[in-house]
């Protein structure tokens, strides 16, 4: 039986040699091994900290290994020890060296397992080189929090290097865990104290009435799971408020998978009325009718189609009320996915723009004459965001920022930075939470 620290590496092995998904393998291997609740929290934080700071941490392995080629298995242990030696206080540093060694001998052979042990007690004596000696900004900065030089220049460009240094650091922070209750099953009110007698403690959402954000304990044992409660960001969750539905109208939701945002879009609706929820793959649409099911919410009607041929399915002037999520590149969610930043590359972004405006030309069509479309993504680049809205407004004349979607805002939101005559485009960093962007459309009177 493998211990922690080998499944550790084999995982980082599988995301960063075979692009594997950082969360998808570690939920797989909690399942497959048998490791008590420590290890999986210790194998958890070992992978997504490795991740999370990989750049960081080759340039502190590169000033100990002199660049020398190494294989990669062997890079990803020293990555994974130096993690542990550097970011984690509660692991004795002789214990981390001499685990690596017995890793890297029964692996490797006796040259490897010395060469391992050498790195490891040169880092121990010496510490790690100060990256404040890089003189380059936007290059220190990228070592520092360890995002691709290309995306720090690309940040500095659209918002300057005060809101981009910002953003970096707080992609390399834990993120707050939120939760939306089911209000068609208990109140927040009822939720939040039944969850305090469980040890769990929270605070009301500033962007959702429905919003819990946990401050204290672990909701995921929670006895309201799964049907009272729904872990979802609540910069996700201020989507759903923004689209504003009411009882009794027909919704679409063009790309509704995994179902977070059209569950909540039913329960503001009081399950009365219909939405139409798509995606392009039939396993993602199985998620969300899953999903809707054990929530109790019989209006959602799922199918699995390419959204930009909607107009062969529905007429014009079908909709009350439209909710896009569009694909995007998922800049906004590197807290709980750091392998994005890693592989994601500038041409994605300009393949996936393409796709959000062919998207927005499919759908808006669609839209009633008082009805409204809600355009969102998880990502901070203006390419997907706002830039992309003026584009497809100035081609399609006939709509106009709805701008009641401003004074809908809350409170907590009408004075950010992210404020655009397109949208509100929000940084991790505004509320510990993930990076989004929406705005409201509407067709001209």
């Amino acid at each position: 039986m493998k211990n922690v620290r080998e499944v550790s590496l084999d995982l980082l092995m599988k995301v960063g040699d075979q692009g594997g998904f950082s969360h998808l393998l570690i939920n797989q291997a909690i399942q497959k091994n048998q490791l008590s609740q420590e290890d999986k929290n210790l194998m958890t934080e070992l992978v997504y900290g490795s991740l999370q700071r990989k750049l960081t941490l080759e340039y502190f392995i590169n000033h100990f290994t002199k660049n020398k080629k190494i294989d990669s298995w062997v890079s990803w242990l020293l990555m994974l020890s130096f993690y542990q030696m550097i970011y984690l206080d509660r692991i004795p540093d002789h214990a981390v060296i001499n685990e690596a060694v017995n890793i890297s001998k029964r692996r490797g052979h006796k040259g490897i397992s010395g060469f391992v042990n050498g790195v490891l007690r040169n880092l121990q004596r010496q510490g790690p080189p100060d990256i404040n000696n890089i003189q380059d900004p936007v290059k220190r900065l990228s070592i520092q929090t360890s995002h691709p030089a290309w995306l720090v220049k690309r940040w500095v460009d659209s918002y300057g290097y005060e809101i981009t240094e910002k953003m970096c650091w707080s992609n390399i922070d834990r993120k707050n865990v939120s939760v939306r209750v089911h209000p068609l099953r208990t109140t927040r009110e009822k939720a939040q104290s039944f969850l305090s007698k469980e040890a769990i403690e929270t605070r009301p959402s500033q962007l959702s009435e429905q919003g819990l954000v946990v401050t204290s304990g672990n909701v995921l044992n929670s006895h309201l799971f799964p049907d009272q409660l729904t872990i979802q960001d609540e910069t996700s969750m201020l989507v759903s408020e923004m689209v504003n539905p009411e009882p009794g109208m027909t919704v679409l939701d063009a790309c509704s998978a995994p179902g977070g945002k059209t569950t909540h879009l039913a329960e503001k609706m009081n399950n009365e009325g219909s939405i139409h929820a798509y995606d392009l793959h039939e396993k993602k649409v199985k998620l969300v009718a899953e999903r809707a099911k054990q929530l109790g919410l019989s209006m959602i009607e799922t199918g699995a189609m390419d959204s930009r041929q909607l107009m062969n399915r529905f007429e014009n002037f079908t909709f009350d009320r439209i909710l896009l999520d569009a694909p995007c590149s998922g800049l906004g969610v590197l807290r709980s996915k750091p392998d994005i930043k890693y592989a994601k590359k500038e041409e994605d972004i300009l393949s996936l723009a393409k796709i959000q405006k062919e998207l927005l030309h499919a759908v808006l069509p669609l839209l009633n004459q008082d009805g409204k479309l809600v355009y969102s993504t998880c990502t901070v680049d203006r390419q997907e965001n706002d830039k992309l809205i003026a584009q497809v407004l100035k081609e399609m004349d006939e709509f106009e920022i709805d701008q009641s979607f401003f004074d809908e805002l809350p409170e907590s939101c009408k004075e950010l930075s992210g404020l655009t005559p397109y949208g509100l485009q929000l940084f991790p960093h505004d509320f510990e939470a993930d990076g989004f962007f929406m705005t409201r459309i509407k067709r001209k009177k």
